[in-house]
């Protein structure tokens, strides 16, 4: 979380996109920027996980067999100036990744909006449109931030149910054999690049942000204020 709001800080500074696949060790509950905390203990199941809370919105997500990514953009990208738009690109490239790999997937392209506290607690059992289905399950979402220069785009592909969210299944569940993060990742990150009209160059945080994002982490996302501040 730390690395990705580094991500986003930078964004206007740096002046490109930035694409960032990643997996959590150990299972993790993220909660949505405005959901409170306590709402955590209607969902027996996650309890024992670790809990950190996004700066993105959104419904609590079991991160465990799934696959997260993050990209960010300056508000100056000709992508940025209509959210839905974003939502669609990545999920429309995420469909096309699956399809290559024999998977059917499809965009949610009707959905009921419901009062924010009638929303279900796990963003998997919520639909907005553009989300990704397979046959009736959401498979994937993602979520958005805007700060000052530039945008963040959350989302989680759920690859398998964890044992800390069962009632969620994952495409492996639903279509049957075995899909790893890694392979995923692999097919799906060349389609989200071309739809982005981007060239990849792989490069981590330089060395002398550490120290930034190290404050990032423990100044906000590792303290109980930021987690319990709803």
């Amino acid at each position: 979380m730390a690395v990705d709001e580094w991500l986003l800080r930078s964004a206007e500074q740096r002046g490109h996109c930035v694409l960032r696949l990643y997996e959590w060790s150990p299972a993790t509950l993220s909660l949505g920027y405005f959901q409170p905390v306590a709402a955590r203990q209607d969902h027996s199941a996650s309890r024992a996980c670790a809990l950190v809370r996004r700066s993105t919105g959104g419904g609590a997500i079991l991160h465990d067999r799934e696959l997260t990514y993050s990209l960010v953009i300056p508000t100056r990208h000709r992508l940025a100036v209509d959210p839905l738009s974003l939502y669609r690109l990545a999920h429309g490239a995420l469909i096309t990744a699956l399809a290559e790999l024999g998977i059917p997937a499809r965009l949610c392209e009707v959905a009921t909006p419901l009062p924010r506290d009638q929303e279900p607690f796990l963003c998997f059992q919520r639909r907005a449109v553009g989300d990704v289905l397979q046959g009736d399950f959401k498979i994937a979402g993602s979520a958005q931030r805007r700060h000052r220069g530039a945008i963040l785009q959350h989302g989680s592909v759920l690859l398998a149910a964890s044992p800390f969210a069962p009632e969620l299944p994952g495409i492996c569940d639903l279509v049957g054999g075995q899909l790893s993060a890694a392979s995923l990742a692999s097919v799906f990150l060349p389609h989200l690049a071309a739809a982005l009209a981007v060239t990849l160059v792989v490069e981590a945080p330089p060395t002398s942000e550490q120290e930034s994002i190290a404050q990032l982490e423990i100044g906000q996302f590792s303290s109980a204020g930021w987690i319990t501040r709803r």
